[in-house]
């Protein structure tokens, strides 16, 4: 599901502020870059308020964010509806025991490790990041809490990339988009 309310001028607004920046980080890819989004501190409130308004009195107890931009993402959400924030980190950046998981992305392949004992058997969580391109990176966050016991009730993406259809490999998790960039 995306936040398609074409009345909710502050749709248009984020969106006009995501600069996409084309063959980056290699040729071939257009990367929708959210820096310039952040520079602009109404369409940053804007955004995280959109986030805050669908899940407020959801009853989640956790918000995991994916490094690195679904921190800037996901901790003031976990703030706001009175969720702890749970970091999922690239490897070897978490002192202590990890749950690890590899994935692929759109442009090769990472690791995402989480804390054992950051999450407890049956917590409600939202699993968030600025994008999803394949869904490998959320598929791989899914896989480190499902492991933890936690109930993943949703994804949540400032932006979704609908051509690489990384929202069929979520396997019926749904998601939630602020805007679509095709």
């Amino acid at each position: 599901m995306s936040a398609r309310r074409e009345d909710d001028p502050r749709i248009h607004g984020i969106k006009s502020q995501i600069r996409v920046v084309p063959d980056f980080p290699k040729p071939g890819i257009m990367f929708q870059d959210i820096t310039t989004l952040l520079l602009d501190p109404k369409a940053f409130k804007d955004t995280i308020d959109l986030f805050v308004e669908r899940y407020k009195g959801k009853n989640i107890s956790v918000v995991a964010g994916i490094e690195a931009r679904g921190f800037v993402f996901g901790a003031p959400i976990a703030w706001a509806i009175g969720a702890k924030f749970v970091p999922l980190r690239k490897p070897r950046k978490l002192p202590g025991k990890v749950y690890k998981e590899e994935y692929i992305l759109e442009y090769g392949s990472d690791c995402l490790e989480m804390h054992v004992g950051a999450v407890e058997p049956g917590e409600r969580t939202l699993v968030v990041d600025d994008l999803i391109a394949t869904g490998g990176t959320l598929c791989a966050a899914m896989n480190l809490l499902e492991r933890a016991e936690a109930e993943v009730v949703e994804c949540a993406c400032v932006i979704e990339l609908p051509d690489l259809k990384g929202r069929e490999r979520l396997n019926g998790k749904p998601l939630y988009v602020l805007v679509e960039s095709h």
